[in-house]
């Protein structure tokens, strides 16, 4: 059996969209139909017109395509495929900081699980976060569940925050030292980071994006060599798409175990079988989808 064949095959029997996050494995990313960040993923999960969406990333990502196509099915090939970070912060904790601090607007990051989102004055992710934390109607900000996204935040917009004591584990192993290896080595090579780095990482970057954003940058910057400081699943996307350049991973530390979880065959299977499917309330889709749309009000 050809398994790619048989995975385009069952997609169109099925009528679903294969979609794929830019830290997935290689054979994932060149097999789906879209690859992206998170809300790039979701967005074309809302917008497209298949009715099955097959969403290879981890646990929050097809929770989110869910909010934003409650009528469509959702299935994720690995349903054990969660976020550390989004396990950070729970439902009843943030109802407790949102008690203790109820002059505070709620900015919580796309990271996270359905039941924080709808809690939520707005969401945001790691591209637009700095101008939905800027136009927001409030200068008290409740950053969750990202410390380093929200330090990073705090940067460009002057207002009183208050950061969840979340992180990306991923992003956290990534230290200075490792760096300036790499500059030793790589004198001329422009550093980007992801903003979910630690903030004296953030500092040593030419730029902090998103992994959208560093595709983008990439694509068309001058420069022909790159040191890339998030997880190491986009050298695949990078190399694809400017095959004359040169990336180097900050640190071979940068790998998501949970990015990695899927494969060919759970791919297969998970088309195959019509199994994992995401399911949600009606209310927390309501709740959630709010916080989802004023982001995208915000993002202006």
């Amino acid at each position: 059996m050809n398994i790619a064949n048989e995975i385009k095959k069952l997609a169109k029997e099925r009528d679903a969209i294969i979609l794929a996050h830019n830290y997935q494995r290689p054979e994932i990313q060149d097999i789906a139909d879209f690859t992206g960040d998170s809300l790039e993923l979701s967005t074309k999960a809302r917008d497209c017109k298949q009715s099955v969406i097959i969403f290879c990333g981890v646990h929050f990502m097809a929770e989110t395509a869910k909010i934003l196509s409650p009528h469509k099915r959702v299935i994720i090939p690995r349903v054990d495929a969660g976020c550390p970070m989004a396990d950070m912060v729970t439902k009843d904790a943030l109802i407790l900081k949102k008690k203790a601090y109820p002059d505070y607007k709620v900015v919580t990051y796309v990271n996270s699980t359905a039941d924080v989102k709808a809690l939520s004055d707005a969401c945001c992710t790691s591209s637009n976060a700095t101008k939905v934390v800027e136009n927001i109607e409030s200068d008290k900000i409740l950053f969750v569940p990202d410390r380093n996204l929200g330090h990073y935040v705090s940067r460009f917009v002057k207002k009183d925050f208050i950061f969840w004591n979340g992180f990306c584990p991923t992003h956290e192993r990534l230290r200075v030292e490792d760096i300036l290896m790499k500059k030793q080595e790589y004198p001329h090579a422009k550093v980007l980071v992801h903003p979910e780095c630690r903030p004296e990482v953030v500092d040593m970057a030419d730029k902090a994006l998103s992994t959208s954003g560093i595709t983008k940058f990439c694509r068309e910057d001058d420069s022909d060599t790159f040191i890339i400081g998030t997880e190491e699943g986009i050298l695949h996307r990078l190399k694809k798409e400017s095959p004359h350049k040169k990336f180097i991973l900050a640190s071979k530390k940068l790998i998501c175990p949970n990015m990695k979880l899927t494969s060919l065959e759970d791919l297969y299977n998970a088309l195959l079988n019509m199994e994992s499917e995401i399911y949600l309330s009606d209310v927390v889709i309501k709740e959630a989808r709010k916080a989802l749309e004023r982001m995208y009000e915000l993002n202006k």
